[in-house]
C-alpha cells in the first residue's frame, strides 16, 4: 500500500465462530493463514477484542448497532431487533456511504413492530428495517436444516439463496445446503449428514468451488465487478459475512483431510473443572455436544475439520484481495477481519460458546486503513481492551469525521479505534479500563435444570487489564467466578472463592466496574449531550419565568415580551 493512497470504502468481513487463536498471525502453531497474516502486516491486529456476547443474534445485533445487548434488546437468536433501532448502515448512509449485505446477518426482523407502524416490509425502509439496516445483495444466514417439526426457518424453509444457488448448478435435492454442501455420501450414495460428529473427516459431496465460502467470496466480486461500472456513485461499505467455520463441521476436499492429530493443540482443560464446577459450568458440561468434544475421539474428528474450514476462509480472502490488487482498490479500502464469537472445541470440557471464557468471547480483529496517518501502526498488535462495539463509531469517524462521531456518541456505545490506527494513543490502558459482555441463557434447557426463572438467567462478565469477573443475576444460586488472567491466562482456576485480599479487592473492583457500566444512559438516543447543553436553561428565554419576586438587571431581559403591554380590563361585575 503506498502513502498516497487514500480510504474511502470498507469491506467488512465477519466470519461465524471463529475463534481469536486460530490464525497463524495470532500464534497458532500449525495453522497457517497467509492472507489473514497478511492483512495484519499491513493494519493492526486487536489482540484483545471481546465480543458483547457469545451468540451469533446477540452479539451481531451489538455489532450492527454499536451498543450493548441491554440497550438494544435482542438477547437471543430470534429475538427480534425493535423497529427504529438504529444500525451502522443508518449511520453510515447518513454519511453518504452505500451499505450492502452480502451474507449472513442474524437478524431476525420485528414484524409485530412494522405491521404496527404501517412500514410496507417490501419497500425501501421496510427491507432496510429487516435486514439490519443494509441493502442486501444477498442474504443467507447459512442455517437450514429441517426436522420431525418442519426448518429451522420456517420464513424461509428451504428457500434459502444459497439453495437456489444450488439447484441452479444441478444439486437435485429439496435441501442442498444440507444433503451436499455439510454432507458426505458413501459408496452407495447414501448422505452422511454432517450433523452427526462422526462424518466430520469426510469430505462434504460438492464441489469445492461451489460450497458457501467459495460461493459467498464469489457474490463479492460479482457485486464488485458490477459496482466498477459506476465511477460517480457514493463511496461503499460491504458486510461480507461469511457462515463459515460455523458446524456442521464438514469441508469439502481437499481441506477435509489437511489436519490431523498431530496438528491440534491440547485442549485447555483442568481437573477442578470436571472434580468441582462452577454449577453453570456443571450443567453446560453435560450437554451432548459438550461431552463429544470433550472425547479424544470427538474432539479429533470436529478439530480436523474446523481448521479445514479456517484455511478455505484464508484462500479465499486471498482471492478476495488478489481482486481488489487487480482492480486497483486494496488502496482506497478498509479492510476488517473479524468474527461474532469463538467455539470451545472441546476447552474446559465445553462445545459450542455461549459462556464466558476467552475462546468463547474473545475474537480475531484486524483492521488496515490504507490512509497515510496509519503508516506507522501498520503490522503491529495492540493489546487494547476492545469490543466488537468499537467498528460502528469506527466506520462513522472513518467516513464521516471525529466531530461527527462524537455527535452521535449518546448513540453509539463503543468507541473508536481511529486513535489507535492512527497510532495517537501511546498507551493502550488509555483506551478502555474494561470491556463487558453479557449472556441471556433463559433460552437454553439449563435454566430449568437449574430451577430459574427467565428474568435471573443472566450473567455479565467484566474484563480489565488482568481479571475477568463474572456475575450471575441469580446471586443466591450461581457464586460469582474470578480469573487472573496475568497468572492463568487459560482460565483454569476459578477464584470466586478466594479469601486471598489480592482475589477479594479484584472481586470488588469487578462488581464496582459492572454496577458503573449498569447505571450508564443507554436508553435515551433522541437526543445528543450537546442538544442537552444547548437546550438546557432555554425555556427560560421562551417566557417560563417561574419563581422570581421581581425583576433585575440581569433578568430583566427575560420579562422583555411581557412588559408595556396594554389589555382590555374585565371584573367580576362585568358578567
Amino acid at each position: 500500500m503506498t502513502k498516497a493512497s487514500q480510504a474511502k470504502n470498507i469491506l467488512f468481513i465477519m466470519y461465524d465462530q471463529l475463534r481469536w487463536d486460530y490464525l497463524s498471525c495470532a500464534g497458532h502453531p500449525y495453522l497457517h493463514t497467509p492472507n489473514f497474516d497478511w492483512v495484519a502486516s499491513q493494519g493492526v491486529r486487536f489482540d484483545r477484542c471481546y465480543v458483547q456476547s457469545p451468540q451469533c443474534g446477540s452479539s451481531r445485533m451489538s455489532t450492527y448497532t454499536g451498543r450493548y445487548v441491554a440497550s438494544h434488546g435482542a438477547t437471543w437468536n430470534g429475538v427480534p431487533l425493535r423497529v427504529g433501532e438504529p444500525t451502522m448502515g443508518d449511520h453510515l448512509r447518513d454519511a453518504g456511504m452505500e451499505c450492502v449485505l452480502i451474507g449472513k446477518t442474524h437478524m431476525k426482523a420485528d414484524w409485530e413492530g412494522i405491521e404496527r407502524l404501517g412500514i410496507a416490509p417490501d419497500g425501501i425502509i421496510g427491507v432496510r428495517v429487516r435486514e439490519c439496516g443494509f441493502d442486501p445483495h444477498v442474504r443467507d444466514d447459512g442455517m437450514v436444516p429441517t426436522g420431525p417439526n418442519g426448518p429451522y426457518n420456517p420464513e424461509i424453509g428451504l428457500d434459502s439463496a444459497y439453495n437456489k444457488y444450488m439447484w441452479a448448478k444441478g444439486y437435485e435435492s429439496p435441501n442442498p445446503w444440507h444433503d451436499f454442501a455439510n454432507s458426505a455420501v458413501d459408496d452407495e450414495g447414501n448422505v452422511l449428514s454432517g450433523f452427526e460428529l462422526m462424518n466430520a473427516k469426510l469430505p462434504a459431496n460438492v464441489r469445492e468451488e461451489d460450497s458457501e465460502t467459495p460461493w459467498l467470496t464469489s457474490e463479492m466480486i460479482n457485486w464488485l465487478e458490477a459496482r466498477g461500472e459506476q465511477p460517480d456513485a457514493d463511496p461503499w461499505c460491504v458486510h461480507l459475512s461469511y457462515i463459515k467455520p460455523h458446524w456442521p463441521y464438514i469441508v469439502p476436499a481437499p481441506y477435509h483431510d489437511m489436519y490431523g492429530p498431530e496438528h491440534f493443540s491440547p485442549p485447555v482443560q483442568g481437573s477442578a473443572e470436571r472434580e468441582d464446577p462452577h454449577p453453570l459450568l456443571a450443567r453446560f458440561q453435560n450437554a451432548p455436544m459438550a461431552k463429544t468434544h470433550s472425547s479424544d475421539l470427538g474432539r479429533e474428528a470436529t478439530l480436523g475439520a474446523y481448521m479445514g474450514l479456517i484455511k478455505q476462509c484464508d484462500d479465499q480472502l486471498g482471492r478476495l484481495l488478489n481482486y481488489l490488487r487487480q482492480s486497483g482498490q486494496i488502496e482506497t479500502t478498509m479492510i476488517v477481519l473479524t468474527s461474532d464469537h469463538g467455539d470451545y472445541l472441546g476447552d474446559h470440557y465445553l462445545a459450542e460458546k455461549g459462556l464466558f471464557h476467552d475462546c468463547s468471547l474473545r475474537v480475531p480483529l484486524i483492521v488496515c486503513d490504507p490512509s497515510p496517518e496509519c503508516d506507522g501502526t501498520r503490522g503491529t498488535v495492540s493489546q487494547a481492551l476492545v469490543e466488537a462495539i468499537d467498528l460502528a463509531p469506527t466506520f462513522v469517524e472513518f467516513r464521516a469525521g471525529a466531530e461527527t462521531a462524537a455527535d452521535k456518541a449518546h448513540i453509539l456505545e463503543g468507541r473508536s479505534l481511529m486513535p489507535l490506527l492512527r497510532g495517537e494513543l501511546t498507551d493502550h490502558r488509555e483506551f478502555r479500563d474494561y470491556a463487558i459482555s453479557e449472556y441471556d441463557f433463559a433460552f437454553t434447557p439449563v435454566r430449568e435444570c437449574l430451577e430459574l426463572s427467565v428474568e435471573e438467567s443472566r450473567w455479565f462478565a467484566v474484563v480489565s487489564e488482568r481479571w475477568k469477573y463474572v456475575q450471575f443475576r441469580a446471586e443466591d444460586k450461581l457464586p460469582p467466578m474470578l480469573f487472573d488472567l496475568q497468572d492463568d491466562p487459560d482460565e483454569l482456576n476459578n477464584l470466586g472463592a478466594s479469601e486471598d485480599l489480592l482475589h477479594v479487592a479484584a472481586m470488588a473492583d469487578g462488581r464496582q466496574k459492572l454496577e458503573h457500566w449498569a447505571l450508564r444512559i443507554s436508553q435515551r438516543i433522541t437526543k445528543s449531550d450537546n442538544d442537552i447543553k444547548t437546550a438546557t436553561g432555554s425555556s427560560q428565554a421562551r417566557g417560563v419565568t417561574l419563581g422570581f419576586w421581581q425583576t433585575d438587571e440581569t433578568t430583566e431581559h427575560l420579562f422583555v415580551k411581557y412588559r408595556g403591554k396594554v389589555s382590555q380590563r374585565f371584573t367580576p361585575e362585568d358578567k
